[in-house]
């Protein structure tokens, strides 16, 4: 049996080890070395290399505050939405042709042929930033995710959105594409609102995701809210009786304030015709003008009451003074001055109740220039309401020194000078705070203003028991009754100056106020050149002002104080039915 051979081994004394060993030694510390190397040495410059190509600084965006009435219903709201941007520099280097189907499909999102979205691209080459379409809907949104194109991408973006649309849209207004405010109060407020955007160093993908947050810059700063005084219900009621009253007569515009007697906040402001704030393609100057803040009118007979008020402040005149308005007309400085008919002899309040020229002009012949115009600027005319509006106009209060009778006689009976809106619907509200003149805001307030008294007490009552007799048998602002209610206004039916002189347009107005007994809300309904057969403010303005004020005093739950009335009405109800 033979003995098995022993396997060959590697001497440790051969040189091919060592040198192996050697080899494997030198490669460790090499790498070791290197390692070392790009840890401490070069980390700095590999990390800065790094973050330049990843690491950014971000805006970190907020939504605007949202706007709600005072009962908190949204006005407007900011809803999330996502736009589509590229870096054109990417998408030249990756894709310089553009001709696969997705890119058109992407010409189609942006509105441009495929033609004029290369001319598009080519004309911002060299740009890292260029927006292709904003605001898109989700759907649309979707479809760019889903091309996936190389240098284009999607971004989180904010569109302010309005629920109530064209009901409040001259009062809110709107913001553009990059949610700054325009127009309405969205401009007025639009530093409270905005907020201040943040800052962040974040570090991206190549898809130019976030994928790490490292450092806040600078912490944001939210959006206020802004909570008005109007009431929805209110603001939807009157944009339903204003709208059809212009339909009705087929006016250029119209325009409805309506105040809160008490606090001096607006419950409702509207115009008319009204456009959707949504909607981009309707925001046209012709529609989003707020013709009760911007358009300034000649008043026609609602100015008669501070005619009065001034007659009465100054003392030469009692509520039972009688005036002599026969034959009905009156020469001044060649000119004439004429009622529709012979009133003969009229006491103060007649004078009023039958918005007589004549009567008027009387009363201010018997004043000073300054006690004629004192109640005048004492109720706001002349001054803007300083409520914040944008665009607000302060009327037009200009008058000469040593001016002729006629001209006197003008201002007496609403000509000759211009008021908007908002300043009659305050001037108004003047007297049914029994004198007391009280900021106007837009804001809810939560503490009554305490105001100024700038007529005194007992003539406002009695100008306001004057003012009701107008809406009384005999009166011209009949329509404006509401049962249950008392109700004091004016009428006022105003020719429109043209050409030096004074057309066939009218501009006419229903101020009043209710109820008489507490006055809770002053309103003033203004209807501009109506071209129907109607077209005295007793036959447009005035059924609105009703309509308006009967469901408002219901909403509000204030209490019927046309006791006799309404129980004779009772009792007359009982005998027919029984």
């Amino acid at each position: 049996m033979s003995q098995a051979r022993k396997p060959n081994s590697i001497p440790l004394s051969s040189g091919r080890f060592y040198v192996l060993l050697a080899t494997l030694a030198i490669a460790f510390v090499g790498l070791f070395a290197r390692a070392v190397y790009l840890q401490v040495d070069a980390a700095k410059v590999l990390n800065n290399r790094a973050d330049s190509a990843s690491v950014r600084n971000k805006k970190i965006d907020t939504h605007r505050g949202i706007i709600t009435d005072r009962n908190g219903i949204e006005l407007a709201v900011s809803v999330p939405v996502k736009s589509v941007w590229m870096d054109v520099t990417e998408v030249m280097k990756k894709s310089p042709l553009l001709d696969e189907e997705d890119w058109n499909r992407l010409a189609v999102i942006a509105r441009k042929t495929p033609q004029q979205f290369k001319q598009w691209i080519v004309k911002r080459k060299g740009r890292e930033f260029a927006y292709v379409a904003r605001h898109l809907d989700p759907k649309t949104a979707s479809v760019v995710k889903t091309l996936d194109l190389p240098g284009v991408y999607l971004k989180d973006e904010f569109r302010r959105y309005y629920p109530s649309a064209e009901i409040t849209a001259h009062l809110i207004g709107f913001t553009d594409v990059d949610d700054r405010g325009r127009e309405g109060l969205e401009r007025s407020y639009d530093d409270l609102l905005s907020g201040k955007a943040g800052e962040e160093i974040v570090r991206l993908d190549l898809q130019r995701r976030v994928i790490e947050q490292k450092e806040i810059l600078k912490e944001v700063e939210k959006g206020q809210n802004l909570k008005l005084s109007i009431d929805s219900r209110i603001q939807a009621l009157a944009y339903k009786a204003l709208k059809t009253a212009v339909l009705k007569h087929k006016a250029s515009s119209g325009a409805l304030v309506m105040l809160d007697v008490d606090t001096g906040e607006v419950l409702a402001l509207l115009s008319q015709p009204s456009y959707n704030p949504n909607r981009f393609d309707s925001r046209r100057p012709q529609f989003t003008r707020n013709s009760a803040f911007v358009d300034s009118f000649e008043p026609g007979s609602t100015a008669k009451v501070f005619t009065v008020a001034s007659a009465l402040e100054s003392g030469v005149v009692k509520p039972w003074t009688k005036v002599d308005t026969k034959p009905g007309r009156m020469k001044l400085n060649g000119y004439w001055v004429k009622d529709g008919k012979n009133h003969g002899l009229l006491d103060v309040s007649g004078v009023l109740q039958k918005s007589s020229n004549v009567g008027v002009t009387k009363l201010a012949k018997m004043m000073t220039d300054e006690e004629f115009l004192s109640t005048f600027y004492q109720v706001g005319f002349g001054a803007d309401t300083a409520s914040g509006f944008p665009g607000e106009s302060s009327g037009r209060m200009n008058f000469r020194e040593n001016w002729s009778d006629i001209e006197k006689a003008n201002v007496s009976f609403g000509y000759g000078f211009m008021v908007t809106p908002v300043q009659l619907a305050q001037a108004y509200a003047v007297l049914g705070s029994y004198g007391v003149k009280r900021p106007l805001t837009l804001l809810k307030r939560e503490q009554i203003p305490q105001g100024e008294q700038v007529i005194s007490r007992q003539t406002s009552q009695q100008v306001v028991s004057m003012m009701e007799t107008v809406v009384g048998e005999g009166g011209t602002g009949q329509k404006a009754g509401v049962y249950g209610y008392r109700i004091a206004g004016k009428t006022g039916t105003a020719r429109k100056a043209d050409n030096g002189g004074y057309g066939d347009q009218y501009a006419v107005f229903f101020a009043g106020l209710a109820p008489v007994s507490d006055p809770k809300i002053a309103m003033v309904v203004f209807v501009n050149e109506p071209n129907s057969e109607e077209y005295y403010a007793g036959d447009v303005a005035a059924p609105v002002f009703a309509k308006v004020a009967e469901e408002t005093l219901r909403l509000l739950n204030v209490k019927p104080d046309q006791y006799e009335r309404v129980a004779d009405n009772e009792v007359a109800k009982g005998d027919s039915n029984g």
